[in-house]
C-alpha cells in the first residue's frame, strides 16, 4: 500500500490535487547566459483563521469551548516562507497554564483528519461498527469521550495536507523525512505557543501510527529547544521499524536466515485475537486471558521453535503446529507446510477463505468479500474501505460549514502522491529501517517527569501491540523511569476510536492519566 517499507498509515488512495499559483516576482536583473534562472517562490491565497464557539457535554458537564481553524506559516533560517501548516485548535477559557495537547496522524503523509473527526476532539464520526459504512449521508455527533475537559487540543496537519501547502521557497525535500518532518512540527508548536501565549502551559504530544516515531524525534528536538513536555500519548505505535514488516513481504525474505523471526512472534497474539473475534477458535475463558496466553506462547515456546529451525524433528514441528492451531485456527498441515511461519498477510487472506472473505489490516474485526478467494494476500483492506468515505466527507463538511473555515483550495487528506514523486521518504541516516526508541529513552532520561501513555488495539496488524510493548520494555531505562510508561490495550484496531466501547474505555484511561501527568 505504500512504496516505503514502513506501511503504517495509508488511507485515502490518491492525494487531493494541490492547485498552486505561481506569483511573478517582478523584473529581475538580467542573469548571465550560462546561469540557470532561480525558481520563483510559490504563493497561495491566504485565508484568515476562523473562530467559532461551541459546547460539548463530557462526563455529564457542559463545556464551553472555542474552535479556531487556520494556518501557521513556517520559515527557514533566512526568514523566508516555506510552508503553511493547517490546524484546528479547541480551547477552554483563557488560562495560560491550562494543559495543551498537539495531535497528529501518521503516514508518513496523512493529514490529521482521522484524529480530528474520530478520537478525543469534541466531534465524532458515526461509523457502522465493524461493517462497511456504505454510501452517504454520513453523520457526526457530539463526542462525550473527548478529553477537552482535561486539556486544550490542537490538531495539526503535516505539510502539504489539509489546507496547508508547501509554498514560498519551500520544497518537498525540506519536509519529507524523519528529521525534516519533526523539525517542521517543532517550529509549528513553538510558533503556536508564541502566538497564543502558551509557553508556560503543560504540554503534551499525541501521535497516531507514524505520528508515534514523529513524537519520539520531536520530543528530542523540542527538549533541545528548551521545550520540556509533560507527556506523550502514543496510539498504535511503532518505534523500531525493524520489528515490523509489510504484509507483502516475501515469505522467503522474512523466514530464511532468521532476520525476520521476531515478526512472526509479534504478530501472533494479534492473529489470535482476530481468530477469536471471527469465531475461528473455541472461546474458552475470557478473550483477554486468551490473548495474553497467546503472547506468552509466542515469546517462549513458539520463539524457541523458530530458533530451532531445521533442527526440529517432525514430531516437534507437528506439536507446535497443533498449539498454534488452537490459538489462530489455521489448519495444522498448513502450518507445518509453512515451517510454522505464516506472514500475517497470508493469515488475513486465508483465515476466512471458506467464506470468500479477507480480513482488514488496520482492524482485524473488519472483513469483506473477495473476488479472488484463492489469493495469497488480500487485494485490499476491509477496514480501510470502511472509513475513507465517511471521514473524508465529514472533515470537508465540518471545517467548511460548522467551523466556517472555507479556503478556495481542496482539503488534502494526504500527500502520498507528492511524496511518491519526490522519491523515497528520507529516513534517519538515509536508511529505511529506523529506530527512534533511543531518542525517546534519552528524552525520558533528560526529563524524568515526562510520562508516556501507550495505547494499542488488539486487532491492529499495522502496528502489533506486542512489538510496541517489547520495544518500550527494552529501552535500558531505570526502574523509576520505566514506571512513567502506562499501557492501554483495547478491543479495537489501529484506530481505537472505531469501536465505541473501546473509545469509552480509552477516555476513562486518558482522563486518569492526564490527572496524574498534569495535576
Amino acid at each position: 500500500m505504500n512504496t516505503i517499507r514502513f506501511t503504517i498509515r495509508r488511507f485515502v488512495g490518491a492525494a487531493a490535487a494541490c492547485a498552486v499559483i505561481m506569483s511573478p516576482l517582478g523584473a529581475a536583473a538580467a542573469a548571465p547566459a550560462h546561469a540557470k534562472p532561480k525558481p520563483k517562490p510559490i504563493s497561495m491565497p491566504y485565508t484568515p483563521d476562523a473562530v467559532t464557539h461551541h459546547t460539548v457535554e463530557i462526563d455529564g458537564k457542559t463545556i464551553d469551548y472555542t474552535a479556531r481553524a487556520g494556518t501557521l506559516t513556517l520559515k527557514n533560517e533566512k526568514n523566508q516562507a516555506t510552508a503553511r501548516m493547517s490546524y484546528v485548535a479547541y480551547t477552554v477559557g483563557n488560562d495560560p497554564h491550562r494543559p495543551v495537547t498537539f495531535l497528529y496522524n501518521g503516514g508518513p503523509g496523512s493529514s490529521s483528519m482521522w484524529l480530528l473527526m474520530g478520537s478525543v476532539g469534541p466531534v465524532h464520526v458515526v461509523t457502522a461498527g465493524d461493517r462497511l459504512a456504505g454510501a452517504p449521508p454520513y453523520h457526526w455527533v457530539e463526542n462525550h469521550d473527548s478529553i477537552l475537559n482535561k486539556t486544550d487540543l490542537v490538531f495539526i496537519d503535516m505539510p502539504n495536507t489539509g489546507f496547508g501547502r508547501i509554498m514560498g521557497v519551500g520544497k518537498p525535500k525540506d519536509f519529507f523525512g524523519l528529521r525534516h518532518d519533526a523539525k517542521a512540527f517543532a517550529q509549528f508548536i513553538e510558533r503556536y505557543c508564541t502566538k497564543f501565549g502558551r509557553w508556560n502551559s503543560p504540554k503534551f504530544l499525541f501521535g497516531e501510527s507514524y505520528g508515534t516515531p514523529r513524537s519520539a524525534e520531536l520530543s528530542s528536538i523540542l527538549f533541545n529547544d528548551g521545550v520540556a513536555l509533560n507527556g506523550i500519548v502514543s496510539q498504535s505505535s511503532i518505534l523500531d521499524f525493524q520489528l515490523d514488516w509489510s504484509q507483502d513481504t516475501s515469505y522467503v525474505d522474512a523466514a530464511i536466515g532468521g532476520d525476520g523471526l521476531m515478526g512472526f512472534v509479534f504478530y501472533f497474539p494479534t492473529e489470535a485475537a482476530t481468530a477469536w473475534y471471527h469465531d475461528q477458535v473455541p472461546h474458552v475463558g475470557s478473550e483477554k486471558a486468551f490473548i495474553q496466553s497467546a503472547a506468552h506462547f509466542a515469546l517462549t515456546t513458539y520463539y524457541d521453535a523458530l530458533l530451532a529451525g531445521d533442527t526440529r524433528s517432525a514430531a516437534q514441528t507437528r506439536a507446535i503446529a497443533e498449539q498454534m492451531h488452537r490459538y489462530i485456527g489455521m489448519p495444522v498441515q498448513y502450518l507445518i507446510n509453512s515451517h510454522l511461519m505464516v506472514p500475517y498477510g497470508r493469515f488475513l487472506a486465508a483465515s476466512l477463505r471458506d467464506k470468500a472473505e479477507t480480513i482488514g489490516r488496520y482492524d482485524g474485526r473488519f472483513s469483506v468479500h473477495t473476488l479472488d478467494p484463492g489469493s495469497t494476500y488480500p487485494d485490499g483492506d476491509a477496514s480501510d474501505d470502511a472509513m475513507n468515505a465517511p471521514y473524508t466527507t465529514a472533515v470537508n463538511q465540518y471545517l467548511r460549514e460548522t467551523l466556517k473555515y472555507n479556503p478556495p483550495i481542496p482539503y488534502s487528506p494526504d500527500t502520498y502522491a507528492l511524496i511518491g514523486k519526490s522519491g523515497l521518504y528520507s529516513w534517519q541516516d538515509g536508511e529505511n529501517d529506523i529506530n527512534v526508541a533511543p531518542q525517546l529513552a534519552q528524552t525520558m532520561s533528560d526529563n524524568p517527569k515526562m510520562r508516556v501513555f501507550s495505547a494499542n488495539g488488539y486487532y491492529d496488524f499495522a502496528t502489533p501491540w506486542l512489538a510496541t510493548k517489547y520495544t518500550l520494555e527494552h529501552m535500558n531505562l531505570s526502574p523509576q523511569l520505566q514506571r512513567n510508561i502506562t499501557y492501554g490495550f483495547y478491543q479495537s484496531g489501529h484506530m481505537i476510536y472505531l469501536n465505541q466501547s473501546a473509545l469509552d474505555a480509552y477516555h476513562r484511561d486518558l482522563e486518569r492519566w492526564y490527572g496524574e501527568a498534569a495535576p
